[in-house]
């Protein structure tokens, strides 16, 4: 139970990405808790891969067979109505520009994250695409949204990394990556060079991209 507890995190974490794709939070949230209680009793360490590692997959296959299982699935107003947007505007951009638009050129107009965009012309019935039109001219949006688990992984080990660095190389990382800081705007604040900040980026990002291919 301690085990189940503590991992929780990845449970949301593995339901967030599957948010606004016509099935509810609480359910996908239900259904990565079953994933995570089943990877719980099959875990074995003996094996050396951590717990975070294994669990993931079986969450995520749970979560997934709520869609494989679930039919036909229900759609929620906001993605219908963001649907029926993008398609307004695929037809007005065809007609200005005589070409299909891309998802960022529709995420841009509609002024929306281009992962919303798919997301919901994803989850329409049938499926419409942006690739092409089609011998019909029912002009259907077909967003392909990649698969999550390799994304999951990495955020997963990439965490993992960040905790085993001392305050100053965390505090290196999140001005220059999260904060897109320049090297001489991070020394600043650091309190050192810029040419120390330099050394000391190129041997962190060295030690943690090995640790992620390990």
């Amino acid at each position: 139970m301690e085990q189940i507890e503590k991992n929780l995190g990845l449970v949301h974490l593995c339901a967030n990405k599957f948010r606004s794709r016509g099935i509810e939070y609480e359910e996908l949230y239900s259904a990565g808790c079953m994933g995570l209680i089943k990877a719980s009793k099959s875990f074995d360490e003996s094996r050396g891969v951590k717990f975070s590692t294994y669990a993931v997959p079986v969450i995520l296959g749970e979560i997934k067979r709520l869609f494989r299982d679930g039919g036909t699935i229900k759609i929620s107003r906001s993605i219908k109505e963001l649907s029926m947007k993008v398609s307004r505007e695929r037809e007005k951009f065809i007609k200005q520009k005589g070409r299909e638009p891309h998802v960022d050129e529709l995420a841009q107009i509609l002024g929306v994250d281009a992962q919303q965009i798919a997301e919901a012309v994803s989850s329409l019935r049938p499926v419409l695409s942006l690739t092409g039109s089609s011998e019909d001219n029912e002009g259907q949006i077909d967003v392909r949204v990649e698969s999550p688990d390799e994304e999951i992984t990495d955020l997963l080990s990439l965490r993992q990394i960040m905790t085993e660095l001392s305050d100053t190389e965390k505090k290196l990382i999140y001005f220059r990556y999260y904060k897109n800081l320049t090297q001489s705007q991070t020394a600043e604040l650091l309190g050192i060079s810029q040419v120390q900040v330099s050394r000391k980026e190129k041997k962190l990002l060295t030690y943690m991209r090995e640790k992620l291919l390990e």
